[in-house]
């Protein structure tokens, strides 16, 4: 995901947290408890469509899971392209601490009566991946740290915006466990070759 500058985030918040983006619903109606199971795969745009509000369960959702999938397979193209130690530890790290992210989210959007679509990564996340698969020794090892750097910035905005705004109550309590995690990644990537 590129990083949302402040003014951009905020104009787009404004602009859509107020509505379901497909059915023009109040968010504080979006997920009435007597409403019936929706499919988030109903409602959500891909990860990478113009202006989504990360404040709707929906586009949370598909965006969190669009972060954690690109954390988990570039981290697993990375494993085998460095013998650097601390490298191959960070990247096990993150393999298991986003598949938890997943299941904890997973685990919010159920008891808010929600079903959560399988992620997909966005074209800039498949590029980026691609670039690290395509990449060998030394250029591989810089183009996840790089990618690593970007992605835990726009997760850490991501799952910050939703603690504060987000309409589902148990998400926002996942997205608030799951800042304390994203911060402590950023710190140890600054420790990481090449940071």
């Amino acid at each position: 995901m590129k990083l949302y500058h402040g003014a951009a985030l905020a104009a787009c918040l404004l602009a859509a947290a107020c509505n379901d983006t497909k059915s023009g619903t109040p968010a504080s109606e979006a997920l009435d408890a007597n409403s019936v199971t929706r499919n988030v795969a109903d409602t959500t745009p891909a990860p990478n469509a113009a202006s989504p509000s990360p404040t709707t369960a929906a586009n949370y959702l598909a965006m969190a899971g669009a972060g954690d999938l690109f954390e988990i397979e570039s981290s697993r193209a990375v494993l085998g392209k460095s013998d650097d130690k601390a490298v191959k530890d960070f990247a096990q790290m993150m393999i298991e601490a986003h598949s938890q992210s997943t299941e904890k989210l997973k685990t919010a959007a159920t008891s808010a009566g929600l079903t959560v679509a399988p992620p997909a990564l966005a074209p800039d996340q498949q590029t980026k991946l691609d670039t690290i698969k395509n990449a060998t020794g030394a250029a591989a090892v810089s183009a996840y740290v790089a990618a690593q750097r970007e992605a835990h910035a726009a997760a850490l905005t991501l799952h910050q915006t939703y603690q504060q705004s987000g309409d589902s109550p148990a998400l926002k309590t996942a997205a608030g466990e799951i800042v304390t995690v994203v911060q402590h990644h950023i710190a140890m990537l600054a420790k990481l070759p090449g940071a």
